[in-house]
């Protein structure tokens, strides 16, 4: 048996949790929402539709957007972001450590 869970935060609703955090570090990586999104096979439109939502219901933009042009768009993750990827991959870090510790103290020896 092993333990299993997800985590997320809430504002108004689901407002950031793994998946959120997986295409904000792709954008960081690639400079592209479009090829964030084709990495985790996800639509561009259904991307900036949940960056959109989630920038709603967090209050700040995730993405600075460059509009294409001769030299091509892309995005830029925003400062903001940059600290709320930063806080929750530290916070479920420690999370993941404390349910593995509990899961540990009450099933040690469970087949």
């Amino acid at each position: 048996m092993r333990l299993a869970f997800k985590i997320w935060l809430e504002q108004n609703g689901k407002a950031f949790g793994d998946g959120p955090c997986d295409l904000l570090q792709r954008i960081e990586r690639t400079g592209s929402l479009r090829k964030a999104a084709a990495e985790i096979g996800m639509s561009y439109n259904q991307a900036w539709r949940l960056l959109r939502t989630l920038e709603g219901r967090l209050g700040f933009p995730l993405l600075v957007r460059q509009v294409g042009g001769a030299v091509g768009g892309g995005s830029t993750v925003t400062p903001q972001a940059r600290r709320l990827m930063h806080s929750y991959r530290a916070f479920r870090e420690e999370v993941a450590d404390a349910l593995n510790r509990l899961f540990g103290a009450h099933f040690s020896g469970e087949e």
